[in-house]
């Protein structure tokens, strides 16, 4: 099964939201990643610990969205949609 390629949202390496996710992570926690603070994002709610250290260390690119919500809804967050500057107009 190949990967489908969206126009809107393409990346060389690993997806952006990864390192959105890192951010998160290490804002909410304060200083670097730890195995300390996935497990306790795995305790509260959120993907395995193992999970996480493919996301920051090792070979995921394209991490499902229902694991990173898990995530962020661990810690506490939730996403929002907001609208990209120069984005396309709305057909009529």
């Amino acid at each position: 099964m190949a990967l489908m390629i969206y126009k809107s949202y393409v990346f060389r390496n690993k997806d952006p939201e990864i390192d959105v996710m890192r951010t998160l992570v290490q804002d909410h926690f304060g200083g670097r990643l730890s195995g300390k603070q996935f497990s306790q994002i795995e305790e509260d709610g959120g993907p395995t610990s193992a999970t996480m250290r493919n996301w920051f260390f090792g070979t995921t690119k394209r991490p499902q969205n229902a694991t990173l919500e898990a995530a962020g809804r661990a810690m506490g967050f939730r996403r929002k949609w907001v609208k990209l500057n120069g984005a396309a107009k709305k057909k009529k």
